[in-house]
């Protein structure tokens, strides 16, 4: 690929080549396809979770409210942080990760919150016996 990129719009189309509609889409292809998979055709599995779930998972990765905000359409990332705050990994999560990376020690999937403590306890055990500093 040559040249810089650029920014497209992006659409689906039908077999006639002509662009298909959010509502279209949702009611011939999304609809169907959830209630197939015997999920619950509700408001909250519409087609709409999907662009939710895209945020929830460009955040949980890192990514920051202003290029997400570029991504999703919007107008200004002050929108995107009001639509989507709920979606941020909360600070405490972040830190016990980013002291327990630092750390060498890697939770796996399976690990819940009480083990995320005890790791992060055993990390600041080794800090205290490390700098020889009394900790009261």
């Amino acid at each position: 690929m040559n040249g810089q990129p650029r920014t497209v719009p992006v659409f689906l189309t039908n077999a006639q080549g002509d662009p298909i509609s959010r509502p279209s889409f949702n009611a011939n292809v999304w609809k169907p396809a959830i209630r197939t998979a015997g999920i619950e055709d509700r408001r909250q599995n519409g087609m709409h979770v999907l662009r939710h779930t895209y945020a929830s998972v460009l955040l949980d990765a890192g990514e920051s409210i202003k290029p997400l905000s570029l991504y999703l359409g919007h107008a200004e990332p002050g929108f995107t942080l009001r639509v989507h705050t709920h979606l941020l990994p909360n600070s405490e999560d972040r830190t016990r990760r980013a002291i327990d990376a630092a750390f060498g020690y890697s939770l796996d999937a399976s690990d819940d919150l009480a083990t995320a403590q005890v790791v992060s306890w055993n990390v600041f055990a080794q800090l205290r016996q490390r700098d020889g500093v009394t900790w009261r």
